[in-house]
């Protein structure tokens, strides 16, 4: 097994391949969000707009503030557009119904505005497996709303007061490319199908245009080691994490895990399994494993010596400790390496097994099998698969699904 820094020399090297030589932005596709003011349209289709409103208002709803966050949104929107027209570019708009294979090949950049969420939107359907080719898209974000929204994957918050000089430097090659790493997810099994996904934002089935991937037969070694004749990879990536665990929160997943195919077989009980990329260390990963100063204040305390001069300084400054803790949880976004997180492992009897099984640690890839009832397998909060007893997956990264980006830092 390569070593982390021989694997991240290794990336970079194939990473090297996937970089445009000749890139000339003329065509930009702008990918917008969907508002919470078009969200309810699309729930209630029948209604005009004083009756959308009226039923908005019986409800309790804030809706001059739905509104006043829908057309600034719009008008960020506007601009958007405006600043590329400025600079020569052709632009088309594209929502999330709306986006299709032969508009994302046409574009020479995809530009989503809005949140991370509209980011992650865009990163899923620039998928070389969604767009029918290998192509690499790039993708540059700008936050429509910064005062009410982080927008980590989008481009720093001072872009969206001048988003004109973003785009010139684009224009003129003033950037960097940035590939962001993703998770591949294999299914393997017996006859290679897959099941039906679900768009967790729609709650429907989803209707994929991806290419469809098609069985494989596995070597003698990985039919050997887990039980299976068949793989299939999944049609989207990951570019935060992929989680598996039960739907109902408060029932226990049952999962084993092997980790960089080793021999060794993991069985954990616990409140799901989160693996995350670099990118995704910002996001649920940080959230699953940060700690507070408080945290850090009940350890201190817990100590023997927790009366002593340094014990006692160290208490004094719970919120820094606190604080590089959690920012010692990110981790690069181009870095090969995934990150698997057991959310509330349990930890009493025979659980874990083995009993040094690590509740968070860097891999290669992993397998996962289920022992659960109800569960599912969900790529960056959005496609969720069915994913119960006797389902298996592995969840590894490849350089050449790396997302294309550019970065003005």
């Amino acid at each position: 097994m390569l070593k982390s820094k021989q694997l991240i020399q290794q990336f970079a090297k194939e990473y090297a391949k996937f970089t445009p030589t000749n890139f000339k932005l003329q065509r930009a596709l702008v990918v917008t969000k969907l508002s919470r003011y078009e969200f309810e349209q699309l729930r209630h289709p029948d209604l005009s707009r004083e009756q959308l409103e009226q039923k908005l208002r019986d409800r309790g709803t804030d809706v001059e503030m739905v509104l006043y966050l829908h057309n600034l949104h719009k008008d960020f929107e506007r601009r958007i557009v405006q600043s590329f027209q400025d600079v020569g570019c052709e632009v088309k708009l594209a929502s999330r119904s709306s986006l299709s294979k032969d508009v994302m090949n046409w574009a020479d950049v995809i530009v989503p505005v809005g949140g991370d969420g509209t980011f992650l939107l865009s990163a899923g359907r620039a998928s070389p497996l969604f767009a029918l080719s290998q192509q690499k898209t790039p993708i540059v974000g700008f936050n429509s709303d910064p005062q009410h929204s982080e927008g980590r994957l989008m481009l720093p918050k001072h872009y969206s007061e001048n988003p004109a000089d973003a785009v010139s430097r684009i224009k003129s090659g003033d950037f960097k490319w940035m590939h962001r790493s993703r998770i591949r997810t294999t299914l393997l099994g017996i006859n290679g199908k897959i099941p039906e996904s679900t768009d967790l934002f729609r709650h429907t089935v989803t209707k994929m245009e991806q290419v469809t991937t098609s069985p494989e037969m596995l070597d003698e070694h990985m039919a050997s080691k887990y039980k299976a004749k068949m793989k299939r990879v999944l049609p989207y990536l990951a570019l935060n994490e992929v989680f598996i665990g039960e739907q109902l929160s408060s029932r226990v997943s049952h999962l084993q895990l092997v980790l960089n195919h080793q021999d060794v077989v993991n069985k954990t009980k616990c409140s799901g399994l989160c693996v995350s990329t670099g990118t995704g260390s910002t996001s649920w990963h940080t959230s699953i494993n940060r700690i507070t100063g408080r945290d850090v204040e009940d350890l201190l305390r817990s100590l023997p010596n927790s009366n002593a001069a340094d014990v006692a300084q160290l208490r004094e400054n719970v919120e820094e400790i606190a604080q590089r803790y959690n920012q010692s949880l990110l981790f690069a976004a181009d870095d090969p390496r995934l990150c698997y997180s057991i959310r509330e492992q349990i930890c009493v009897g025979v659980w874990p097994s083995p009993k040094n099984f690590k509740e968070r640690d860097f891999v290669q890839n992993v397998f996962v099998k289920s022992h659960c009832i109800d569960a599912n397998l969900v790529i960056d909060g959005s496609i969720s698969y069915p994913f119960n007893d006797g389902a298996k997956a592995l969840l590894e990264v490849w350089p050449e699904d790396a997302l294309l980006t550019i970065s003005l830092d």
